[in-house]
């Protein structure tokens, strides 16, 4: 008997990682729990905890020689909560040891707990080395639509720019950091080739990185100076290139790509570019950030989130980091394939102009999926003008993309479709199109003694699109886009999503993918909806706790000891469960 009960009693614990008593009974009073169980702690505890990819973190520990020092569930909590409320690692350790709050939502005695800082550093580089946050977003953003019915059938599509934990350098001192950096490792690993390189260029880098060319003012100077370093790497670079034991280092991988970004070699003459691309190096601390052009350097994230006025809240259903330089273009496949994978296509989704090119347009379609926005501009403004005739008032059969009739209703003499350049000429009557009323405001050309029509299908879609963004019922449509300009300042503003504290590819997308499931969170537990599910599972909970601490008083009777002898530690605890179920 003693056997079944402890089987059952295991068996519970593994399956929802809670207690047969509950240790907050005697701290909390039934408002002080309450206000717990309808906050982020009690969404956290009740229903997000049980979600966290323990076995893709278990995994990395050998099973015989190496084990985890922490239980797995409370860590990876632990660090998504970290995340979402943009702590450092030092508020996350105190917050471990010492917060009720934090340890309400990770199933911890209201105890003080030990966790040292490189525990957390090695559960952090679990997390960043095998993608685990992006599983993490993908399975708590999954439940929370489940849980909540959310309607996925209207989405809104946008990107935001973050800036990573690194130091904005501006071309000279970018070079001269790179230079400084490589000569500091050789120094450490082979002196006598860095007293070799003369005093000159010792000299000219010997300097700290914040006073680095601090005596160069004026831009003359800021121009010699920058040829002068120039030639410093790409003489370092030919000096080493054969020397594997410093060619292999990353200090030399980062000089050799900042020259390249930076300078060209003509005849042996270094000369330094006018202009680098916006995808060459920024900082060699952070060698996969990029430059945006409008919005800096750093990296992006693709946000899809719904926009149904029905839903009790709205969730970001889909997030694509990314580094800065990609174009929201090419970013639209992307989205696309993860909404596909995590089964939250939408029937329409709203996007601004950068998304809405052609191509895109039919991609979605071919998901099922109407793409709702501004159409790009393309030629003079003069020529796009909607109250003129365009292509889009030409009868034009679809299939052959030969024009059936112009806006008069005159037929062409001909009209040909070339399947190579999938362009279409066609060619009007002289004798119509001369004395036609419109003929100051249409697309027919007069070219020589014929008058011609030269269209293809993107243009014909395109002028269709514009001319329905003039509509009534596109503004209505659209108007619901720009309600994810606040959920991105949300994010920067709730989560830290803005500017981290951590810079390089890995540790950025982590914490982008924790943060973004970790609003999907703070949303979630702002409804009346999910304090009801949060409620109705404590009740849950305190009903199999009920049937498995009878249970084991019928046990004890059954062997003729005493229930309340026996379980004399816990049996007041026994009087707090009517209290829990009235707090639920």
């Amino acid at each position: 008997m003693y056997q079944w009960i402890g089987a059952l009693y295991a068996q519970y614990r593994r399956s929802k990682q809670t207690r047969l008593f509950d240790p907050f009974s005697d701290i909390l009073t039934e408002k002080t729990r309450k206000r717990l169980m309808d906050g982020w702690p009690g969404v956290f505890r009740h229903v997000i905890l049980e979600l966290m990819p323990v076995d893709a973190v278990s995994k990395q520990f050998d099973p015989a020689m190496g084990r985890p020092t922490k239980e797995l569930y409370s860590m990876a909590g632990l660090l998504l909560i970290k995340e979402f409320m943009n702590w450092t690692k030092a508020e996350a350790l105190d917050a471990y040891s010492f917060n009720i709050n934090i340890h309400y939502a990770l199933n911890l005695e209201p105890v003080a707990h030990d966790l040292s800082m490189r525990s957390l550093e090695r559960y952090i580089n679990l997390f960043e080395d095998n993608d685990i946050a992006r599983i993490v977003m993908s399975e708590v953003t999954a439940e929370l639509v489940k849980l909540l019915d959310i309607k996925i059938d209207k989405q809104r599509l946008d990107s935001t720019h973050i800036f990573s934990d690194m130091a904005s350098f501006g071309r000279t001192r970018l070079m001269g950091v790179a230079v400084k950096r490589f000569l500091t490792q050789l120094r450490r690993h082979d002196e006598r080739s860095y007293k070799e390189l003369g005093e000159a260029m010792i000299n000219r880098y010997a300097p700290g990185v914040g006073r680095l060319f601090a005596d160069t003012k004026d831009d003359n100077s800021r121009i010699v100076l920058r040829q002068t370093i120039a030639e410093d790497m790409y003489c370092l670079l030919k000096l080493f290139a054969a020397r594997p034991q410093h060619s292999s280092r990353s200090t030399y991988k980062a000089l050799e790509r900042i020259f390249y970004d930076h300078c060209e070699v003509h005849e042996k003459a270094i000369v330094v570019k006018e202009y680098s691309g916006c995808n060459s190096m920024l900082n060699t601390s952070d060698p996969d950030a990029t430059y945006d052009g409008h919005k800096g350097p750093g990296y992006q994230v693709q946000i899809a989130e719904t926009c149904n006025s029905e839903n009790p809240a709205q969730l970001i259903t889909s997030a694509i980091a990314q580094t800065a330089v990609e174009s929201d273009t090419t970013a639209f496949p992307t989205v696309m394939d993860d909404l596909k994978e995590s089964e939250l296509l939408p029937d329409a989704m709203l996007a601004d102009t950068s998304y809405c090119s052609d191509d895109n347009v039919q991609l979605a379609q071919d998901h099922g999926v109407e793409l709702i926005g501004p159409a790009p501009k393309s030629g003079t403004t003069r020529s796009q003008d909607n109250d003129k005739l365009n292509i889009d008032d030409f009868d034009i059969d679809e299939n052959t993309e030969k024009v059936l009739c112009c806006p008069a209703g005159h037929k062409p003499l001909s009209s040909v479709n070339s399947k190579s350049s999938g362009k279409t000429k066609t060619v009007m009557p002289q004798s119509v199109c001369g004395r036609c009323d419109f003929v100051n405001e249409c697309p027919v050309r007069k070219n020589g003694s014929e008058y011609i029509l030269r269209h293809n299908a993107k243009q014909r879609r395109n002028a269709r699109r514009r001319r329905e963004e003039n509509t009534d019922g596109f503004r209505q449509q659209y108007r619901m886009r720009s309600g994810i300009e606040s959920t991105n300042s949300g994010l920067k503003r709730r989560t830290g999503l803005g500017r981290l504290r951590v810079r390089g590819r890995p540790a950025v997308f982590n914490a982008i993918y924790l943060k973004i499931a970790g609003w999907n969170i703070l949303r979630a537990a702002a409804c009346a909806k999910m304090r009801k599910i949060v409620r109705a599972r404590v009740r849950q909970t305190v009903c199999r706790l009920n049937f498995v601490f009878l249970a084991m008083i019928m046990a004890a009777k059954k062997v003729r000891i005493s229930g309340k002898k026996y379980f004399c530690p816990s049996w007041r605890q026994i009087e707090t469960f009517s209290a829990i179920d009235n707090a639920a």
